[in-house]
């Protein structure tokens, strides 16, 4: 059974996309060693931040927009043996167009 998740606010849940490993002069380098990906896919959106006045405001992003985000942003979790991260909006820093 696959688990559903809906983010709350402006918030939006993100897959991860892996580096492509590319070995300079033969060195194969460590999982451990490795740094974290900053790009990843809008798994899921919330319906956007309220404003002072209690004015929704619609989410700059979207279900399938690949984006660039901070190393450290986000929260690690655990969704159908996969790994997401669970992030503000804000911090995502730009969306990637094919």
């Amino acid at each position: 059974m696959a688990v559903k998740v809906k983010p709350l606010g402006d918030r939006v849940l993100v897959r991860p996309q892996e580096e492509e490993e590319q070995v300079k002069g033969g060195i194969i380098i460590p999982d451990t060693a490795k740094e974290k990906p900053q790009r990843g896919e809008i798994v899921a959106v919330g319906d956007g931040k309220l404003d002072d006045s209690g004015n929704r405001i619609a989410p700059s992003v979207s279900s399938g927009d690949v984006v660039l985000y901070g190393k450290y942003s986000g929260t690690e979790v655990r969704l159908d043996d996969e790994d997401h991260l669970i992030m503000s909006e804000s911090d995502i820093l730009a969306i990637i167009e094919d």
